[in-house]
């Protein structure tokens, strides 16, 4: 930081650092400065003129948001730069602003969306006066089609290109722009063409006066009318951290909690708006299969008839499969019952990625989310971001805005970003070092390498991990204060089964043998895998997808929204989601589930509250206590192997489809049909 530099402000003086603008020097102060278009995270716009200023000596007020400390002129005597928020001057003018913002802007607040949060109205009442001297018609503007996400409302428009700056900054998909001048100006996207961004929806969070609304929340509820509840997403590894806002029983929208280490402001569009998928499809009741069809069943005859087939059954003809939204409470009651039917087979990862169980540093994001704007150099290796983790994705982007430099082995695709290209094969990992990107790695004072699910799903995945590892350790990613190698995970739930161990014991099988070889499958929310003919199949899930589809037995339990639990997101953090609604009919918990099975058999489990189920897990896993911190891990190696080579195939056929909730959802539907549309179709003169 440069030399501080001294401000009067209001009459009291300050020092900031002089790279700040007048206006976060202000609101260190203390000083609270309205604004519409200035937004921390976006690219100064200077358009609004709402943020006006006094500066002593100017000869009118100026935009606060557009001139930096060092930029300010002090007394012709050395007396520092004076400042003034609220005097007369800056008061008439701030009317001013607000006088011509309303020129045009219907008043729609009895009808808006946006009415009871709207920085328009909040600001109009503090810094506007009653009345305009304005008798002029008011402009009417042509809605613009932005698909399903994002309903608008273009006369309330006031311009002030927030929507524009995201999706060129942020999402690197710049599908929206401002046109014309004057009274003509309007914001349109791209050939009136819908857009396609996995981020699109956090225009609407950012627009400040309604013109952006959610298209699936229309009319639904007022701000007021909604009960809030902190949770955690889990439509994807990152432990993003959200707000669900629900009505009686209903889950109506989800928003953003602002959390730098993790998500910033952002959250993707599938966590924002797969929710409607919570009240379609929904398993409410028990089923038991009965000459090849399933019947409804009460909770006692589902358990007699698991009890029927368990009882005598060699424990090792037994496994367990833990799917990619489940709580670790869930799977730890799990892995306990397992311990009681004398069962070592259970896995949490039932794509069967590779993931060494005694080694925390090959199966955690090391280097950490904030990690990566650290970085000048990345390599991605059978990794897409964009699919994997969009909020994670947009923060590379970030980075290589600042200078990282990018590589990716793997299949070409649309990053939103640069990068260097160094194949599609796994077997371009081993000639890395003789690529001109190898420099690039070797002179980065940081160089992070990510591994992706293309990678840990590949047949030669165990030699990939091992050539990764090694040449993070090659390149100088790995030193005392710097872990560079990360593995880039797309379940919310794998962390977590990893660190309580739910993973093969000794002797035990992972998924792929379960498959083959298990006499019965116990699917804990497990709907990703195809389970072939001949085992017994337990479902415990929330929706009738694939896993209750084979079922033998259904037993229906809550979704991650209608009961609390931890998740670990793929740095190794542990955040709580907790409870905001209540699940269907006779759905239960998930760990209560398993404790009345445990019951039924004849041994129950030993605990009765989930603070109990809690009390266990942190007593074996001590780190998993500290909610919010993350345990770094130990750096370990694994064994290179044979070199690997094969294609890498992605992971993630269709980002709008990921879990049995977004399946169900109408709205991720209807983003898919888009994207299907869209895909491969030229714009304009491409």
């Amino acid at each position: 930081m440069a030399d501080p530099r001294k401000v009067v402000i209001d009459g009291e003086e300050f020092e900031f650092d002089p790279d700040l603008t007048v206006l976060q020097a202000c609101e260190e102060a203390g000083r609270e400065i309205p604004r519409f278009c200035y937004h921390e995270r976006l690219s100064i716009a200077g358009n609004c003129r709402m943020c006006l200023v006094e500066a002593v000596g100017a000869p009118k007020p100026m935009a606060s948001c557009a001139m930096q400390v060092k930029d300010l002129r002090g007394g012709r005597d050395g007396e520092p730069p004076e400042i003034r928020t609220n005097s007369p001057v800056v008061r008439q003018a701030r009317e001013g602003v607000m006088e011509f913002l309303l020129i045009n802007h219907p008043l729609d607040c009895p009808i808006c969306d946006q009415a009871g949060e709207c920085d328009l109205q909040d600001q109009a009442m503090a810094y506007g006066k009653a009345g305009s001297r304005y008798t002029e018609h008011k402009r009417a503007m042509a809605e613009i089609s932005l698909g399903p996400l994002i309903k608008t409302h273009m006369t309330r428009c006031i311009q002030c290109t927030r929507c524009v700056r995201f999706a060129t900054e942020v999402a690197g998909v710049p599908e929206m722009g401002c046109t014309g001048r004057g009274e003509d100006a309007e914001i349109v996207s791209y050939l009136d063409a819908a857009l396609v961004s996995e981020l699109q929806g956090n225009v609407i969070d950012l627009c400040p006066v309604g013109a952006l609304t959610s298209r699936p929340y229309a009319f639904r509820a007022r701000p007021w009318e909604v009960s809030k509840t902190q949770s955690i997403d889990v439509s994807d590894a990152l432990g993003a951290n959200i707000r669900i806002d629900t009505e009686g029983v209903a889950v109506r929208r989800v928003m953003p909690v602002n959390n730098d280490a993790i998500n910033e402001e952002w959250i993707s569009d599938k966590a924002r708006f797969f929710i409607d998928g919570l009240a379609r499809q929904r398993l409410d009741r028990p089923y038991v299969r009965e000459n090849g069809k399933l019947r409804a069943a009460s909770w006692e005859e589902a358990f007699a008839a698991i009890r029927a087939k368990l009882e005598g059954i060699d424990g090792a003809k037994v496994g367990a499969i833990a799917g990619d939204l489940v709580s670790v409470e869930a799977m730890w009651a799990l892995k306990s019952f397992m311990g009681q039917i004398g069962s070592p087979n259970m896995d949490c990862r039932q794509d069967g990625a590779h993931l060494p169980a005694d080694n925390r540093a090959a199966w955690l994001f090391n280097p950490t989310i904030e990690g990566i704007e650290q970085a000048d150099a990345i390599l991605l290796i059978g990794a897409n971001p964009r699919l994997e983790s969009a909020v994670l994705n947009a923060r590379i982007r970030k980075a290589w805005l600042g200078g990282t430099e990018i590589g990716l082995i793997g299949p070409v695709a649309d990053l939103t970003y640069d990068y260097a290209h160094l194949g599609d094969d796994a077997s371009a990992l081993g000639s890395v070092m003789g690529s001109d990107f190898a420099d690039t790695l070797k002179n980065a004072e940081r160089p992070m390498i990510i591994l992706g699910g293309a990678a840990l799903t590949h047949e030669n995945a165990a030699a990939i991990m091992g050539g990764a590892m090694a040449l993070a350790g090659s390149v100088g990613a790995i030193a005392d204060d710097w872990t560079g190698f990360g593995v880039l995970h797309s379940a919310a739930s794998r962390v977590g089964g990893m660190e309580i161990g739910f993973t093969p014991e000794q002797g035990g099988k992972d998924t792929g043998a379960m498959l083959r070889d298990m006499d019965v499958l116990y699917l804990l929310g497990a709907d990703e895998i195809d389970v072939p003919a001949g085992p017994f199949v337990i479902y415990q899930g929330h929706h009738g997808d694939r896993g209750a589809h084979r079922a033998d037995v259904i037993l229906p339990s809550a979704a991650w929204a209608e009961q609390s639990g931890l998740y670990v997101n793929l740095e190794g953090r542990p955040q709580l989601a907790n409870r905001a609604a209540s699940p269907p009919g006779e759905a239960r918990e998930d760990w209560a589930i398993l404790r009345a099975l445990s019951e039924r058999m004849g041994e129950p489990l030993p605990f009765d509250t989930i603070e109990q189920v809690r009390k266990a897990i942190f007593e074996a896993a001590p780190h998993l206590a500290r909610i919010g911190a993350i345990e770094p891990a130990q750096w370990r190696a694994e064994a290179g192997g044979s070199a690997a080579s094969g294609a890498f195939t992605s992971v993630i056929r269709d980002f709008y489809f990921t879990n049995p909730i977004a399946r169900a959802s109408e709205v991720m539907a209807a983003c898919s049909k888009l994207h299907e549309e869209r895909s491969g179709v030229p714009m304009a003169a491409e």
